[in-house]
C-alpha cells in the first residue's frame, strides 16, 4: 500500500470521539479528449504557454526540453540537457524556460524563444517538480516541503509542509499553478493533490484512477505525471511517464 493510500485509511479510521479534521474535497475526473504523446518521453515537467505545451524529460542521456504540437505529439523545438544529467520539473520564467535535475544539484536556464542556454544554477537536494506561483519558483524534492525560492538568485523565500488532515505527504511530484493553488502529482500513485500554499494544507484530491489503463500501459515506472493548465481556455491536461497518451480532462464528482 502507498504511503498516500494509507494517510486516506487513517483518516477515515479516527477513533470515535476524536476531533474531526476539516474535510477534504475528493473529485474524480472525466476525459474531454485525447492526443498522441510520445512514448519514449519520461514526462518530468508539463507546461501550457502560447498555443503549446512544454515538456522536461528524464533519464540519463536522453533528457530533453521540448516544445510540442498538442495535436500530434511532436517535438517543434528541443534542446538536451548533459548525458549525466537526469532532467525534471520546469516552468516558464520571463524570456526563460527554467529546468531542475534530479540529484546533480544542477538547474539550467534556457531562452524561451529558441531554446540556447543562458546559464545554470546550484540547489541544495534533490529537485523534482517546478512551476511559478506569484514571483515564486515553488520546487518540490520528494519530502512533504515545498520551497518558494527567488527565480532570480534561486535565493529560499519560504517554505511549507504538505499535509493531509495533519499528517506530512511525500512523493510530491511535478507542479501546477492553477487558479492560485499548487497542484501536485504523487509519485507512484493515479492522485492529483490541490495544495493550500500559504499552509501547505491539501484541500482537494483528485483520483485519476483507471486513465493509466485507458493509456494503454503497464509497469511501474510508467505512472501519472505531468499537469498542463491552458489559463486561457481553461482547458487541464495530464499525462504519465512513457504514456502514448496526453488527456484534456475535467474534474466530476467533486464532494
Amino acid at each position: 500500500m502507498n504511503l498516500f493510500l494509507g494517510l486516506l485509511l487513517l483518516v477515515a479510521a479516527q477513533p470515535a470521539g476524536a476531533v474531526a479534521p476539516a474535510p477534504v474535497e475528493r473529485c474524480g475526473y472525466r476525459i474531454v479528449q485525447s492526443y498522441p504523446h510520445d512514448s519514449a518521453s519520461f514526462t518530468q515537467g508539463l507546461f501550457w504557454d502560447g498555443g503549446h505545451l512544454y515538456e522536461g524529460t528524464g533519464q540519463y542521456g536522453r533528457s530533453r526540453i521540448a516544445r510540442i504540437d498538442l495535436a500530434t505529439g511532436k517535438a517543434l523545438k528541443e534542446a538536451h540537457l548533459p548525458a549525466d544529467h537526469f532532467g525534471e520539473g520546469i516552468v516558464r520564467w520571463r524570456d526563460q524556460i527554467i529546468g531542475v535535475t534530479w540529484q546533480n544539484g544542477v538547474g539550467h536556464r534556457w531562452r524561451f524563444k529558441d531554446f540556447k542556454p543562458v546559464g545554470t544554477f546550484t540547489y541544495a537536494g534533490e529537485g523534482w517538480g517546478l512551476t511559478l506561483h506569484g514571483d515564486s519558483l515553488v520546487l518540490s524534492d520528494g519530502t512533504p516541503v515545498l520551497r518558494f525560492l527567488d527565480p532570480a538568485t534561486m535565493t529560499e523565500r519560504r517554505r511549507v509542509t504538505v499535509q493531509f488532515q495533519g499528517k506530512p505527504v511525500p512523493m510530491l511530484n511535478e507542479l501546477e499553478t492553477i487558479d492560485g493553488q499548487i497542484w501536485a502529482n504523487v509519485w507512484m500513485t493515479d492522485f492529483i493533490v490541490r495544495i493550500d500554499p500559504a499552509s501547505g494544507d491539501i484541500v482537494s484530491v483528485v483520483d485519476l484512477s483507471g486513465l493509466k489503463a485507458d493509456a494503454g500501459v503497464t509497469g511501474s515506472d510508467r505512472v501519472l505525471n505531468g499537469i498542463a493548465w491552458d489559463a486561457d481556455k481553461r482547458r487541464l491536461f495530464v499525462t504519465g511517464k512513457y504514456w502514448p497518451k496526453l488527456y484534456e480532462i475535467a474534474l466530476a464528482d467533486c464532494r
